[in-house]
């Protein structure tokens, strides 16, 4: 089986997350700027918010790009993904209503870490499925950049019942590590024949 279905099916479900998203900011009372202010915070979780599908959507891609085949794994480990995606929204929100209070703020890296650790499954199911010797493979490898933002995730959860504030700069390091997509796709299949 190709990769082209779970692409598309993948693209409209992130599509619909990010229009959930846009849709929990809700127009201020007021018609001048001052009116904004208290936005502010909202706008902040969302723009962390988007980039964090944003870096999903992004890297799906190429990790779909690099795949030639699929199976019934690869379609459940993308469901799995796509699950604690379209969760984002949600703790977003309670995130933003309950102005960042800890056990929001911790809910919020819990969902993190399981699209993270859903992200490594996927990536290692695509990788086992395409042949351990495949340009898909040599790329993910151990993905130490994976397991060091489950580790940070885990640890802004802790830090978030102690300084929310804390638990969300680490959030902001990990969205920063990946901002970029995943070079090692791109150079493996660049190298292989």
């Amino acid at each position: 089986m190709g990769t082209g279905r779970l692409e598309a099916f993948s693209d409209g479900v992130i599509a619909i997350i990010i229009t959930i998203m846009v849709l929990e900011l809700k127009a201020p009372h007021g018609d001048g700027f001052t009116a904004l202010s208290p936005l502010i915070p909202v706008f902040l979780s969302y723009v962390l918010s988007f980039v964090y599908v944003g870096i999903y959507w992004n890297n799906h891609h190429h990790l779909l790009h690099a795949a030639s085949k699929v199976s019934g794994a690869v379609l459940w480990g993308n469901l799995h993904l796509l699950f604690w995606l379209s969760l984002i929204p949600f703790v977003t929100a309670w995130m933003d209503d309950n102005h960042f209070a800890p056990a929001p703020v911790a809910l919020y890296g819990a969902v993190l870490l399981m699209a993270g650790f859903a992200y490594y499954c996927l990536a290692q199911c695509l990788a086992a499925v395409n042949g351990k010797d495949s340009a898909l493979a040599a790329a993910v490898g151990r993905d130490k950049k994976g397991l060091i933002s489950l580790a940070l995730y885990l640890l802004g959860i802790a830090l978030a019942f102690w300084n929310p504030r804390i638990a969300l700069l680490l959030y902001v390091v990990v969205a920063a590590l990946w901002f970029i997509p995943d070079r090692r796709i791109e150079i493996t299949l660049k190298e292989s024949p």
